[in-house]
């Protein structure tokens, strides 16, 4: 039977992993976009040994599931030398996975652009780092604005993952209450609905940013 008093004692502990949860979301997605442009950036140059490197990358992290790409952040770093926190091994995981993810949205959104804007951009003498940032990565954002919305959301989802390895997110704190008070149903179903809030929050706001671009 359902317990209140179970559920009010988990609400403020999932309330407070869901800041962690959203801050392990929102850095991946800073650090992986930066990767998705160097890798769109590759994919899309006139060297075929670019293509081929921003291909590769893609090919391997779109390949390995992040479960996995995960244990290996934070069980080989160590073998070479390298420890860290199982934080930075998570955001550094889940950063090079979504700079993949990325990349092929914003490949989309690059090929859009209509080659003109380019050739003006050039005649009036803007360098290729100038073009890119003032010209192709603001357009590639509104031409790819939905599925950069839904990569968000997919992303706080696959968030979960990172309980594995210690991180206190939602989920991992879900299974710590499970697990201290036999009462899984009320802590998985907090756990639930503070995944649906954020994503809620984060689709009203893709939906204002979508309007926003619709009328830029």
């Amino acid at each position: 039977m359902f317990d209140a008093s179970t559920f009010a004692h988990t609400l403020p502990l999932i309330l407070q992993a869901s800041r962690m949860t959203i801050f392990v979301s929102v850095i991946g997605l800073l650090l992986g976009f930066a990767v998705a442009v160097l890798v769109v950036t590759a994919c899309l140059s006139p060297s075929a040994w670019l293509r081929r490197c921003g291909n590769l990358y893609t090919f391997l992290f779109r390949g390995v599931p992040l479960l996995v790409q995960l244990m290996l952040a934070y069980y080989f770093l160590p073998t070479l030398g390298i420890n860290v926190s199982p934080l930075v091994a998570a955001i550094a995981a889940i950063s090079l996975c979504e700079g993949a993810y990325l990349g092929e949205i914003l490949r989309g959104g690059f090929l859009g652009i209509p080659r003109g804007q380019i050739e003006a951009a050039q005649m009036v003498g803007l360098s290729p780092a100038h073009t890119l940032i003032r010209i192709e990565i603001p357009q590639a954002l509104k031409l790819t604005t939905p599925s950069l919305i839904n990569e968000m959301i997919l992303l706080i989802k696959a968030s979960a993952l990172i309980s594995v390895v210690g991180v206190a997110e939602i989920t991992r704190t879900a299974q710590n209450v499970a697990a201290s008070t036999f009462r899984p149903l009320e802590a998985y179903l907090i756990a639930g609905l503070a995944y649906m809030l954020i994503n809620g929050v984060l689709s009203v706001l893709g939906h204002y940013a979508e309007q926003r671009f619709g009328r830029a």
